[in-house]
């Protein structure tokens, strides 16, 4: 079994070449990335009582990355000091991710997998999925997947789009369509998740809901921010038990 969905696979190694354009068809991610990891490091810091303000405040800590595509969120987190492994089922991403991480002369281990290919005797601290549950065939393989490359009481990051008819609205209609600021496709609405939904999912699989967070974005001030709006895009802070 895999959660590899090839048609998604071929749709971003499509785009392979625009990961580390601001301005170009990934710039959605590029304005999405700071509110992130704000959030990220926010619950991090507060799992692992991390005092430290400045530096390398992820010292120490093994993070993996799946569906890390060029690297956008990798990057950061192995400049705060953690121990990166970024992991992503495009060949082509991947390429792009070792290039950019080289030039920036960051040490992160890229590979061409899937998380249900990876070597489960290695546990992470964190793991990020950001973006990425949308995209893949059978979610509950892939959450299982998850449980098992994650330490026990380790943080799970888990970002999608919830499933209404805002979201068809904003991410597709809006996004796709009008905006063009993701290309035609790059969503199929019917494999959105509700956070009910991922919720159960994840404890099912062992996981306990921390925390369920809104992300909005504010079209004047063009910039994201922390919501208890859930309608749109929303990212689960969970941890296994």
């Amino acid at each position: 079994m895999t959660t590899i969905n090839k048609e998604e696979i071929q749709k971003f190694s499509e785009l392979a070449s625009e990961w580390w354009n601001p301005e170009g068809k990934f710039k959605p991610l590029h304005m999405f990335n700071p509110i992130r990891i704000e959030y990220i490091l926010e619950k991090i810091k507060d799992h692992y009582s991390i005092k430290n303000q400045n530096g390398n405040i992820l010292k120490g800590l093994n993070i993996l990355d799946i569906g890390c595509g060029g690297g956008l969120i990798s990057e950061p987190m192995c400049r705060l000091g953690a121990n990166v492994t970024g992991i992503d089922a495009s060949e082509k991403n991947i390429k792009v991710a070792k290039l950019h991480s080289a030039k920036s002369k960051l040490k992160i281990n890229y590979q061409t997998k899937s998380p249900e290919q990876l070597d489960a005797s290695e546990k992470f601290d964190i793991i990020l999925n950001l973006e990425i549950v949308e995209h893949v065939d059978n979610v509950k393989l892939y959450l299982e997947s998850c449980n098992s490359l994650l330490k026990n009481n380790g943080l799970m990051f888990t970002a999608t789009l919830n499933r209404t008819i805002v979201s068809y609205i904003k991410a597709i209609i809006g996004a796709e369509y009008i905006l063009r600021w993701l290309p035609i496709g790059t969503h199929d609405w019917n494999k959105f998740i509700k956070p009910e939904e991922l919720e159960l999912l994840l404890a099912e699989n062992s996981f306990s809901t921390k925390e369920v967070k809104g992300l909005e974005f504010n079209p004047f001030l063009r910039k994201w921010k922390k919501s208890n709006n859930l309608t749109v895009n929303y990212i689960i802070c969970s941890i296994k038990n």
